[in-house]
């Protein structure tokens, strides 16, 4: 019994010093170093292709369609911890149905969007997807798999210049995530706005009606982009069903409306 004991304890210390000899030859100042540069980096390419962005497109100053967009997203963040302080959000005048997040957590809405949305739960369910896509580091995954890493590095350090970024911008715009990302994005959205007291049914409704249109025009990139929308739709009015749920609404109907008219004015 006692020889027993000397061996398991003999043992425990073979594993310990193992493992110290094995940790005390990792550079952890490297490896931190490293991740710090990683981060840096996506945030570099994050503000340098929203500057592309800046530059080429008509980005809307409204202070007060501004506003109005982040008081949409606000009881998304707030209930749901997010730190809405880190969202850089943009709206940017533009017919195509589209919202896409950056690298830094930029949040890149175009009016078109707006305009066809008939419901303010349906734009907050678009919009709590792309910030799924944000808090779930989705964008970088899919820039690193799509791109790769060290193209997206080379960006930061000037080379290839501006064709490198509009690949980048090319890639988040028109091409879907994978479709294990997507229905995390999707379920994501539907938690969070369950959580904000938001019916999340015209979100699934949306992606289902433009789906249905006989025509996808070119301007309904966030639909063509996702090509099992309908699917999508099917999947999340099941999760819904048999449950109860609040159905508050962020602003007034007749304040929805009011803010579409100003959105295409602008």
């Amino acid at each position: 019994m006692i020889r027993k004991t000397i061996v398991q304890g003999l043992a425990i210390l073979v594993v310990f010093f193992s493992i110290w000899f094995a940790l005390s030859k990792i550079d952890f100042v490297s490896v931190f170093r490293l991740k710090e540069i990683q981060n840096s980096s996506e945030n570099k390419v994050g503000d340098l292709i929203w500057g592309e962005i800046s530059r080429t497109e008509s980005v809307v100053e409204n202070d007060s369609i501004i506003e109005k967009l982040e008081m949409l997203i606000d009881p998304i963040c707030k209930k749901n911890n997010i730190n809405s302080d880190s969202l850089k959000i943009h709206l940017v005048q533009k017919e195509e149905v589209n919202a896409f997040a950056l690298p830094n957590n930029h949040l890149v809405v175009y009016t078109g969007l707006i305009l066809k949305c008939q419901k303010q739960e349906a734009l907050q369910g678009v919009l709590g997807h792309e910030i799924a896509h944000i808090t779930q580091q989705h964008v970088m995954k899919k820039l690193s798999k799509e791109i790769g890493l060290s193209i997206l590095l080379s960006a930061t350090a000037g080379e290839k210049g501006g064709a490198l970024l509009k690949e980048i911008l090319q890639t988040l715009t028109s091409s879907a995530y994978d479709r294990s990302l997507e229905k995390e994005a999707d379920m994501a959205s539907v938690n969070y706005l369950l959580n904000a007291g938001i019916n999340p049914e015209p979100f699934a409704d949306f992606m289902y009606e433009l789906s249905q249109e006989q025509t996808l025009s070119e301007n309904l990139y966030w639909i063509s982009s996702h090509p099992e929308s309908k699917e999508r739709a099917k999947y999340i009015l099941e999760f819904l069903k048999g449950k109860s749920f609040e159905k508050k609404k962020t602003i007034s109907d007749k304040e929805w409306e009011y803010y579409k008219k100003q959105v295409k004015a602008a």
